[in-house]
C-alpha cells in the first residue's frame, strides 16, 4: 500500500513551514476531491478514489524546488514549473524504491489552473516544455479541479465557483472552458 506521507517526508523534513503548509493544502484538495467524487451524481464517473486521495496528496510535492518565498518556497525554477518537477521527483523516487507512482507523476504535471496546452505555453511564452498539459484520467481531472478551489498562500481558505472562474478568465477564455467543463462533468 502506498504510503503518500512517507513520500512527502522523503522531500519534505518533519516539522517545518513548509512541509506544514504542503500538507494542509494538499489535504484541502484530498478532502475536496473526495468530497465531490462521493457526490450521488458523480457514482457513474467509476473514480478509483485511491488513485485521487494519493494523487491529491502527492500534486504539489514539486514545490520546494521553486522560487515562492511567499509560500515559503526558497528554489530556484519558475513556480509554474513544480508540476513538471513534482512529476520528476516521484518518477525517480518510484525507480529507487521500486514503486510505480507514474499515476501520480501524471497528476503532477497535468492539475496547473485546468490544464496547459502547448499552444498556451507558446503564445505565453511560459517556462515549461511545448507540450500539452491537459488532466486526461478522471482522476486527473478530479485532482485538477479540487485544486481550483484552494490557495497556499494567506488564510487558505476554500474558494467559490464564481471567484475561481474570475481568476481563470485571467488565462484565457479556453482556461475558463476548460475549467466549466469539469464543472459541468462533476456536477458542482
Amino acid at each position: 500500500m502506498l504510503n503518500e506521507l512517507s513520500i512527502i517526508g522523503h522531500f519534505y523534513p518533519e516539522n517545518t513551514m513548509l512541509r506544514k503548509m504542503l500538507v494542509r493544502h494538499s489535504m484541502q484538495v484530498r478532502l475536496k476531491a473526495l468530497e465531490i467524487a462521493e457526490m450521488p451524481e458523480n457514482k457513474s464517473l467509476n473514480i478509483d478514489l485511491d488513485v485521487v486521495s494519493a494523487g491529491a496528496l502527492l500534486h504539489d510535492i514539486g514545490i520546494k524546488e521553486c522560487d515562492a518565498p511567499s509560500i515559503l518556497c526558497n528554489g530556484s525554477n519558475h513556480y509554474l514549473c513544480h508540476g513538471i518537477i513534482g512529476a520528476e521527483m516521484l518518477r525517480d523516487y518510484g525507480k529507487e524504491f521500486n514503486v510505480d507512482l507514474e499515476k501520480y507523476a501524471r497528476i503532477c504535471e497535468r492539475h496547473t489552473g485546468s490544464g496547459l496546452t502547448a499552444k498556451e505555453i507558446e503564445q505565453q511564452g511560459l517556462p515549461l516544455p511545448h507540450k500539452d498539459f491537459l488532466p486526461e484520467t478522471i482522476e486527473e481531472k478530479l485532482v485538477c479541479f479540487a485544486d481550483s478551489f484552494f490557495s497556499k498562500s494567506g488564510r487558505m481558505e476554500e474558494k467559490s465557483v464564481d471567484k475561481i472562474r474570475k481568476s481563470m478568465m485571467k488565462f484565457g477564455i479556453d482556461t475558463l472552458e476548460r475549467f466549466d467543463a469539469m464543472c459541468e462533468l462533476f456536477h458542482v
